[in-house]
């Protein structure tokens, strides 16, 4: 059992991770955090660059939340995975058998969130294990 997180540096995220340490903390279980860097398209060299480029961007992220949660006394999982956010959550949440999967989520509409298709819209839809959606901090 796990909780998994994706963590993208957002102030959202933020506010997950601070949710997710403290539920790692209260159910002893590992934290895991999730960047999921996947580009839409081929193979093709600007697609390369474009896959590189937010690589790099998970990584620094992930860096950030791994101080954190270790700051709070965890030694977190990391995995930056090389698909959309939605997919890795998923894959993640399934590979660490998660009690919850956590992830941030802005004031925006249903609507919107349904048309556009934002990551907590698409988890609550398509996950089979408990999603957990933090808001934003005033």
């Amino acid at each position: 059992m796990s909780i998994v997180l994706g963590y993208d540096e957002s102030p959202v995220a933020h506010a997950a991770l601070d949710t997710a340490i403290d539920l790692a903390q209260r159910l002893g279980q590992p934290l895991v955090l999730v960047y999921g860097a996947g580009v839409p398209g081929g193979v093709s060299e600007e697609m390369s660059s474009h896959r590189e480029a937010l690589q790099e961007i998970g990584r620094k992220a992930l860096d950030e939340g791994v101080g954190l949660a270790r700051k709070a006394g965890l030694e977190p999982v990391v995995e930056l995975v090389g698909r959309k956010p939605v997919k890795a959550l998923l894959e993640a949440g399934e590979k660490y058998d998660a009690t919850f999967i956590v992830v941030g989520c802005t004031s925006e509409s249903p609507m919107r969130a349904a048309v556009l298709g934002s990551v907590p819209h698409k988890l609550l839809r398509r996950s089979t294990r408990p999603v957990l959606c933090v808001p934003a901090r005033s």
